[in-house]
């Protein structure tokens, strides 16, 4: 049984090698390597915060560009609408024009119409008038002794007219 249980001076020195050991380790390597853990733990969390930070700032980013793009497409909606209303009312404006103008061109050809039909009425009047002054000139002015001189002679007056 002495082969299983150690002798205590043995036992003390590796006990206090221990100890001496672990002290100079925890001086010259747990410390660092805790620090450089702690370090590398508070590294890990920063950028973990960073990309969440990140990670907002893109969907806040996202959120603006779809607000700037609906607002583009609204008004892009609404300059189309303006260009399409202004198309109509220059269209509208156009006909309505192109019937005024087109009512006056009929009225002035009426106008005119009328005036040369007044035109042509009196210059047929006149040549009527004329006509039946000369015809009376020329009867006057012929002496007649009988009836059938003046019938035949207002005969052939009529015939010369009808040639005319």
């Amino acid at each position: 049984m002495d082969l299983l249980l150690p002798a205590s001076g043995l036992f003390f020195i590796s006990l206090f090698i221990f100890i001496i050991v672990f002290l100079i380790l925890k001086k010259f390597a747990w410390t660092p390597i805790l620090a450089t853990l702690k370090e590398r733990e508070t590294s890990i969390t920063d950028s973990i915060a960073t990309a969440e930070r990140v990670k907002e700032e893109m969907a806040q980013m996202k959120a603006e560009h779809e607000h700037v793009l609906a607002e583009a497409k609204a008004e892009r909606s609404k300059i189309l609408k303006e260009a399409k209303d202004a198309k109509d009312q220059i269209i509208g404006e156009a006909k309505v024009q192109a019937q005024a103008e087109a009512k006056k061109i009929i009225s002035e050809a009426y106008t005119a119409i009328e005036n040369q039909k007044m035109a042509a009425l009196t210059d047929v009047k006149n040549q009527v008038g004329n006509l039946v002054i000369e015809v009376a000139e020329k009867v006057l002015r012929r002496e007649l002794a009988d009836k059938t001189a003046q019938e035949g002679y207002v005969k052939q007056l009529a015939e010369e007219i009808k040639l005319n």
